[in-house]
């Protein structure tokens, strides 16, 4: 929800084209990821967290990167059209 203050979209976003749009967009969210620790984790998130977190810790050989990941996702849905 908007903070009443605050404007949405803020002025002259819409006249930005839309690769910098979405560039701003990413600043916003670089600043918000800068404060991360600030943000709190619902209950059902930390359980979640936690339990990956000593899956990984037991098998942490099946780790994949996330360049791989991306690569098979993107070559599912090539292959999916």
């Amino acid at each position: 929800m908007a903070h009443p203050s605050v404007p949405l979209p803020p002025p002259g976003f819409e006249s930005l084209p839309v690769e910098d749009q979405i560039d701003y967009v990413q600043s916003l969210w670089d600043c918000i990821a800068a404060s991360v620790d600030q943000v709190p984790l619902h209950e059902w998130q930390q359980v979640l967290l936690q339990e990956r977190l000593a899956a990984h810790r037991q098998s942490p050989g099946d780790a994949r990167p996330w360049r791989e990941v991306i690569e098979r996702v993107q070559a599912h849905r090539r292959t999916d059209r």
